[in-house]
């Protein structure tokens, strides 16, 4: 047993007190069990920073209790609470009277449950159920104290035991851990523990996400917190355990490596972190631990020089006070938005934030928005009704700061909204940066299923920290990038505006920026009739897109993203999923890579898969003397979108908690019917405004499409990209739908006027010395695949009905048949037409000495006689 000596005298021990009786907690000093808020932890009212030490594992004494000296352990968290630590994690369950000293000294307990992690301690089913009884178990001892944070259902299962089971079997354990520490406490949060090397786990239960992560260049922290933060999602992240052996590195190199650790996992938007650990006094497996030393005071609990590093970084969560931030001029602006103004003002109130205006921007409302507005101190600007993007620009202009934050009248803001905004632009050259938009709670029952609905506002990242698009709701610029592409277009009255700045810049070569911890929370709509009506809105809005950003659109009308869309309606699914695991399982730091879907895979998930199944309805009465055929290509179809429908809505979590199960039936219910509906009403809008699989580009002429080689000879020399630009300039200004050949496609441009067919463009310079150059240009006509597919079908379906004597319907289809393969010749010919044109002009417009290639004779022809005899080979090189 270990002897109770007395701590040698030092300003940093403090000296022993009374140990408080069991439930002391009864007495009251104002600690709060924490709830969960989006990205943070809240007590009541007030954010709670999780400023944590782990503490422990000690030697046990001869009952198995390393928690055996009260005197010692109050001491500690007396110290503790002076350093500015508010947490303690502890990987053991402690007992009650712990509990009530950390209660005491105003500290949040972070309950670790130890089981037989790592071992392989699923293949024992009596092991398993005694795992599930510990939790239970030790979940109960401490259920309903205030001073407990959240418990841990367990910590780093190995790789090798996650490799050894699969990670869907850990997964499901991890789960039914969950739901027995839940039943026991039904009011504390409950995490796992993770660490890199099982990150791929999918976790989505767990009411926070918490990580083990050690890594010594501040570059590293920062990027692999961003990736947590995806990883996430709408929950907080926490840091389990971060630190440095001061052993190995010396306890200067700890206490400067601590400093950083601490605040940029706050200025990444963590939730807490947990410094690893109080004490060098570390027992594991049955021995001490001498041959590591990550305690912030050594064993005699004589404080490190990390001590003092880690009280300065706490005392100054999440920024320090001194910090020097830009002006930001945020814009809200509102058309009769009367109705939830309200809160965005009162949040936009309480911004924590030095130097900020904002700007109301009443774009004509009839209501009471104006009269609203004029009560807080906030600039309100009327106009007549011209549309967001008008009113967007009128803010714009009107703004003082160098930074312009935009906000929608039916969300308001984290109080750090802005801070997180601001350290993104400080540290990155970012044109604009946006955050996640969260569905509050307690807004209603229909509110909660269209916040897991498809259609809501999104974010689109390329990366951890890069975005492709966000939106609206939530969207900062830098003033002067707004000022150089022109502000907002007028032309996107309603929606669609977002995405529209968002490509412009990116255009420009510049780059869009997201913090996970700049929050904004969106109440979403409340009946169903509005919400069908918002999609309407943004199918009219794809319409207007695709108008000006054509190449950004498939050959069906449907946008197709570059990033990955963060949306609870897309990742709920469970995709495929492949786990780098490393040679024989030895890789360090482990990832999960998951495919895109495919064209094919990815058609359930567009408006215009509702045509498909007309198509599909259309042929199956056609061939009506088959009855079960007809029943199950019509079955099937429809089968796609309900079973989609069905697991979508199984895997969602709802931002209100209910605890009547005929409630949570009902949500799930609606929610899988707005699955359903809100294809139909976005397709409406895209329909209603021209964007239809069938579209066509006004370009004239017809060239019958065949494989032509076109050549131009320069006496100037231009990069190849040069010649590329020009000739992508050219088409687009022809009004052709004009596409750019990706990283792994062998054509640089692709031209289409409608959807059924295209040409391809692939270049090739050849350099003649002197400055000369002879650019060969080949043009592939190429037929859609789904057009392809669907004269396939007509095809098939008219030779079936022909076959069994139906004439009708086989002349029906037969007539459809034709008609597709005409509109696909008759689309192949005007994109050739326009590339031939394009290419005429280019030629025309390139000044040509008298020249030939080098490798031509002295008397070579003019270029003019050459491009005659260009001409007359049909375009190829004569």
């Amino acid at each position: 047993m270990k002897e109770r000596a007395s701590p040698p005298e030092s300003k940093d021990v403090i000296p022993p007190s009374p140990v408080p009786a069991p439930h002391q907690s009864s007495l009251g000093y104002g600690l709060e069990r924490p709830v969960v808020r989006g990205k943070f932890l809240y007590c009541g009212d007030r954010k709670l920073w999780v400023r944590g030490i782990s503490y422990g594992t000690f030697r046990p004494d001869e009952h198995g209790s390393e928690f055996h000296d009260p005197d010692r352990i109050e001491r500690d968290f007396a110290l503790i609470s002076e350093s500015g630590i508010n947490a303690v994690r502890t990987y053991t369950v402690p007992p009650r009277w712990l509990l009530d000293l950390a209660y005491k000294y105003r500290l949040h307990v972070m309950v670790g449950i130890p089981w037989e992690q790592h071992i392989a301690f699923l293949d024992d089913k009596r092991r398993s159920r005694d795992i599930r009884a510990r939790v239970r178990e030790g979940v109960s001892l401490c259920a309903g104290h205030p001073a407990v944070l959240c418990y841990a259902i367990g910590n780093e299962i190995p790789a090798p035991i996650a490799r050894w089971y699969g990670a869907r079997r850990i997964e499901q354990f991890l789960r039914r851990l969950y739901a027995e520490a839940k039943e026991a406490d039904p009011g504390g949060l409950v995490t796992y523990v993770n660490y890199p090397s099982t990150e791929y786990l999918e976790l989505d239960f767990v009411d926070l996400v918490c990580v083990n992560v050690y890594l010594e260049t501040q570059q590293s922290l920062g990027a692999y917190i961003g990736r947590l933060h995806n990883i996430a999602g709408s929950r907080p992240l926490m840091l389990g355990e971060l630190g440095l052996d001061s052993l190995r590195n010396g306890e200067q190199t700890q206490s400067r490596v601590l400093d950083w650790q601490l605040r940029t996992a706050f200025a990444e938007g963590c939730a807490g972190a947990f410094v690893f650990s109080w004490t060098d006094e570390w027992y594991r497996g049955g021995h001490e631990i001498t041959d590591w030393a990550f305690g912030l005071t050594d064993r005699k609990r004589q404080a490190k020089p990390a001590l003092a590093a880690v009280r300065r970084a706490f005392l100054e969560v999440p920024f320090p006070a001194e910090q020097k931030w830009p002006a930001i001029s945020v814009v809200l602006c509102s058309f009769n938005g009367g109705r939830t103004i309200l809160d965005c003002l009162e949040g936009l109130l309480k911004l924590e934030y030095p130097n900020y205006e904002v700007i109301v921007v009443d774009d004509g409302s009839t209501d009471g928005t104006a009269e609203i507005a004029r009560r807080y101190p906030f600039r309100l600007i009327q106009t007549s009704n011209q549309g967001l993007s008008s009113a967007r620009n009128t803010g714009l202009e009107a703004a003082a700061g160098e930074i312009v934050a935009y906000i929608d009248d039916d969300a308001y803001p984290d109080p750090h909204w802005l801070t997180y905004l601001a350290k993104t632009f400080m540290t990155t050259d970012h044109a604009g940066v946006g955050g996640p938009n969260l569905p509050p709670p307690g807004d209603g029952l229909i509110a909660d299923c269209v916040a897991v609905a498809p259609g809501g506002p999104i974010h689109v990242l390329t990366s951890d920290r890069e975005a492709e698009h966000i939106p609206g709701c939530n969207m900062a610029f830098r003033k002067t990038a707004l000022e150089a592409v022109g502000g907002f277009d007028p032309r996107f009255r309603v929606a669609g505006d977002d995405v529209d700045i968002c490509w412009r810049l990116q255009q420009r070569g510049w780059t869009l920026g997201f913090s996970p911890a700049a929050v904004v929370w969106h109440h979403r709509r409340n009946s169903i009739r509005t919400y069908l009506r918002q999609q309407w809105g943004y199918g009219k809005a794809e319409a207007l897109l695709e108008e000006k950003w054509p190449e950004k659109y498939n050959a069906p009308g449907h946008l197709v993203w570059a990033g990955r869309i963060y949306s609870p309606s897309v990742s709920a699914p469970r995709r495929l999923r492949r786990i780098f695991h490393g040679v024989w399982g030895c890789a360090l730091f482990q990832s999960v890579y998951q495919p895109a879907p495919g064209y094919i895979g990815s058609l359930p998930l567009m408006p215009e898969w509702y045509l498909v199944i007309g198509c599909l309805a259309a042929i199956s009465a056609a061939v009506s003397w088959q009855p079960v055929l007809a029943a199950a290509l019509l079955l099937a179809a429809l089968g796609v979108s309900a079973v989609r429908a069905i697991a979508s809505t199984l895997r969602v979590s709802f931002p209100t908690q209910h605890e009547s199960r005929v409630v949570r039936v009902g949500l799930r219910g609606l929610t899988a019917l707005l699955y359903l509906l809100q294809p139909l009403a976005r397709l409406h809008g895209r329909l209603r405004h021209g964007l239809s699989p069938w579209r066509r580009r006004r370009v004239q002429g017809w060239v019958w499409p065949r494989l032509h080689v076109w050549t131009i000879w320069s006496e100037h020399w231009r990069a190849h990209e040069d010649w590329l630009r020009s000739i992508e300039a050219d088409l687009r200004a022809s009004g052709a739908r004009v596409v750019r050949g990706g990283d792994y496609d062998r054509w640089d441009l692709e031209v289409a006027r409608g959807t059924f067919g295209s040409v391809r463009i692939m270049t090739v310079i050849e350099e003649h010395g002197a400055s000369k150059q002879l650019a060969r240009v080949r043009l592939a006509p190429r037929c859609s695949g789904w057009a392809r597919t669907a004269m396939l079908m007509l095809l098939a379906s008219t030779a079936a009905t022909a076959w069994h004597g139906a004439w009708i319907p086989s002349v029906v289809l037969g007539a459809l048949a034709a008609q597709f393969t005409l509109r696909t010749a008759g689309d192949l010919g005007a994109a050739m037409a326009v590339v031939l044109r394009v290419l005429n002009a280019a030629k025309r417009n390139i000044e040509q000495p008298l020249a030939e290639p080098q490798a031509q004779t002295e008397s070579a022809p003019t270029v003019n006689a050459a491009t005659s005899r260009i001409a007359r080979a049909g375009g190829r090189w004569a």
